[in-house]
């Protein structure tokens, strides 16, 4: 199978949670996949986010679904996250500004005081499947540097860093217990717990982390995902295709 990866990091993140939007504005703790797909769609020069099917449904017109362009081309995009920060772990700050446009608050002086929880210098290493003629165009534009819209991380303030690109060519794999090297969905098995005699300081990383949108609401859909140097015991391994980049173990959804 045939694949392209790259470094992505930057000086700061912010992948806003929408569950909490008063007092303080939070961030997931990784790159999620709606935001990878997000930062390709600005480099293909693809549409975000457009008329929401409430507005439909307010005007009378027949609700559907409906993505946005860059999730209507990319949505079958098969992805590959590996967290490069220490044991998957990004820290988190509280940053505090001013947004003093005059319209940005009705409180007096029309001064806006925003707190956001940003990641601080994020790296990941990202793949994606080579397997259709959008995965083919994006490799184009970022092999050779090219981009119609500057990609960031979550906020147009934090300019995303893409470095070290370059073509592989991946190894299916079919193992019933192994170490995965990437970010995986809880789902495809179990983590085993490590035995006494076992040198190594175990860790592991889990967040729900959104994965699709719905189609009529465009909210995120959610998955359960993991990260951790312990071996996992794989539920279906007919079924689990994971794939080896040298000594990697890669897990794509």
């Amino acid at each position: 199978m045939r694949a392209v990866k790259f470094k992505l990091k930057g000086r700061n993140a912010f992948f806003k949670k929408p569950e909490v939007n008063t007092y303080c504005y939070f961030t997931y703790g990784q790159i999620h996949k709606m935001a990878l797909l997000g930062i390709f769609g600005a480099i293909l020069g693809y549409d975000g986010y457009g008329i929401k099917k409430q507005e439909r449904k307010a005007k009378g017109q027949p609700t559907t679904e409906e993505y946005p362009e860059f999730y209507r081309k990319l949505k079958d995009l098969k992805i590959c996250v590996i967290p490069e920060n220490e044991q998957g772990y990004i820290p988190k700050k509280i940053q505090q500004y001013n947004n003093s446009v005059g319209y940005a608050s009705a409180e007096t002086g029309g001064n806006l005081i925003v707190k956001e929880q940003w990641l601080e210098n994020p790296e990941w290493e990202i793949y994606f499947m080579i397997d259709s003629e959008e995965a083919e165009l994006l490799a184009d534009f970022l092999i050779n540097s090219k981009c119609i819209y500057i990609p960031y991380l979550g906020r147009n303030n934090h300019i995303a860093d893409i470095e070290e690109v370059e073509r592989v060519s991946l190894k299916e794999i079919y193992l019933e217990e192994l170490q995965i090297s990437s970010m995986f969905p809880k789902s495809i098995g179990s983590i085993l717990l490590p035995d006494d005699e076992d040198e190594i300081e175990p860790f592991k990383y889990e967040e729900k982390l959104p994965s699709a949108l719905n189609g009529y609401t465009n909210l995120y859909e959610y998955q359960t995902f993991c990260y951790t140097n312990l071996p996992v015991k794989i539920k279906e391994i007919k079924e689990t295709v994971l794939y080896q980049d040298k000594n990697k173990i890669l897990a794509f959804y």
